[in-house]
């Protein structure tokens, strides 16, 4: 699906791109490049992949997300990252609402709260790999692992599998590097038949064990409401759905958890606060979901319409860069700058409308217990400059490497898995 430049004023014409490898590397290259768009308007025009728009406005997104009847959410990507449609991302009420029914349970309050101890266990298992050392390279160590251990937890599938699930998940996200834009589609199409693969694997030994009380064999079970009444859900659409649940639970998490300790490092008055004060961890999370969203979602338009002083026409491609829709100034009070307690606070991170992150409680969760010990046991932690930090840029961002320092801990800290409320 392609935009036609013409229809685009001059000056907000862009070859921006959010695969350029080129915004990788040092940590602020992208929010710069994304400032220079914003400040052009809160739609601009890209020529890349054949031309989409570009949102950065706030008011503009939020109007966006909430009206799925003009702009669909089909396809969420400008790469085929998938082989295929991410199931319930890609589909618009009201056959999204029966998919996303279908989910519910998985993230239900009830579940939510029972895993939090095993949230933690797992937090302080990986800090005690190590805290004694002094040094620890925070992506492959802690912030890639956690949300990897805590998805197969929440699923119920065997811990040993992470490493597969993070090799897959990285080549659909980030290609391989040094790839070129071909082989990178067969590159995301094996990652994704092999991931499929795996899941049918999972899905007939739930279904050899038939075990009701088993979170991945209740989500098999459940009917599907169509309009022709209920049926069972097919395996493609069980792989797409556990497809999207991996990938959206694994690179978000990880990249905000890596952006926490990059702020909070460089702003130690701020650190400090938390640290002597931790019944603000709600609203560091909130804020450190603010300042560096990690997603760019897609919409396509269904109905000409004007939005942000632009006219687009059915057929174009758009999408929502939700980092800048965070900094605009005309919802955020100095945008760019880390308030710990800054309120109001009504950041789009998860999204907004139909659309909503479904697992945004959980998410929540995974920060506030990993934030919550990090700086009860290692709160001195500070980037190591004598070592690169990686980001990549894509359309969900993130840190690939992130080596940090602080002082060891004096022999290992009891884990604690009922800690305080969170």
């Amino acid at each position: 699906m392609t935009t036609s430049v013409a229809q685009a004023p001059e000056h907000l014409v862009t070859d921006f791109d959010f695969y350029d490898p080129a915004l990788a590397g040092e940590v602020d290259r992208f929010n710069e490049k994304i400032g220079e768009l914003a400040a052009k308007g809160p739609v601009v025009y890209s020529t890349a992949y054949g031309g989409h728009w570009i949102v950065t406005g706030y008011d503009e997104a939020h109007t966006i997300l909430r009206d799925p009847q003009t702009f669909s959410s089909y396809p969420n990507n400008l790469v085929n990252a998938g082989d295929g449609k991410f199931i319930p991302l890609e589909l618009d009420p009201p056959e999204h609402t029966s998919y996303r029914h279908v989910l519910q349970p998985l993230f239900n309050p009830t579940r939510m709260r029972a895993l939090e101890p095993e949230i933690r266990a797992t937090v302080n298992r990986l800090i005690d790999g190590f805290a004694d050392r002094g040094s620890a390279e925070f992506i492959s160590e802690f912030a890639h692992e956690l949300p990897a251990a805590v998805f197969l937890t929440l699923m119920g599938w065997p811990l040993e599998d992470t490493r597969l699930f993070s090799e897959a998940t990285d080549i659909v996200v980030f290609g391989k590097p040094g790839a070129t834009e071909e082989e990178n589609v067969v590159a995301r199409q094996q990652a994704a038949q092999q991931m499929f693969a795996y899941f049918a694997g999972i899905l007939a030994d739930r279904r050899q064990k038939d075990d009701h009380n088993d979170i991945t064999t209740q989500i098999i079970n459940a009917p599907l409401q169509t309009e022709d009444g209920p049926r069972p859900l097919t395996d493609e659409e069980l792989y797409r759905m556990f497809f999207l649940l991996l990938i959206a639970g694994l690179h978000t998490v990880q990249g905000s958890l890596a952006w926490s300790v990059i702020h909070l490092s460089h702003r130690t008055d701020e650190r400090q606060r938390l640290v002597d004060d931790p019944s603000l961890l709600p609203q560091v999370v909130e804020e450190m979901l603010r300042i560096e969203t990690a997603v760019t979602m897609g919409r396509k338009v269904l109905r000409d319409v004007e939005i942000g002083g632009v006219q687009m026409k059915a057929g174009d491609q758009l999408v929502i860069n939700l980092g800048a829709v965070n900094r605009d100034r005309h919802e955020f009070d100095s945008p760019d700058t880390v308030r710990i307690d800054r309120s109001p606070n009504r950041h789009l991170a998860f999204g907004g409308g139909p659309h909503r992150c479904i697992g945004s409680h959980l998410a929540r969760i995974e920060m506030s217990i990993a934030l919550e010990e990090l700086h009860r046991r290692i709160p001195d932690y500070r980037v190591d400059t004598s070592k690169p930090t990686i980001s990549h840029a894509t359309q969900i961002r993130g840190v690939l490497q992130l080596p940090i320092l602080f002082t060891p801990e004096s022999g290992k800290v009891e884990s604690v898995t009922n800690g305080g409320k969170l």
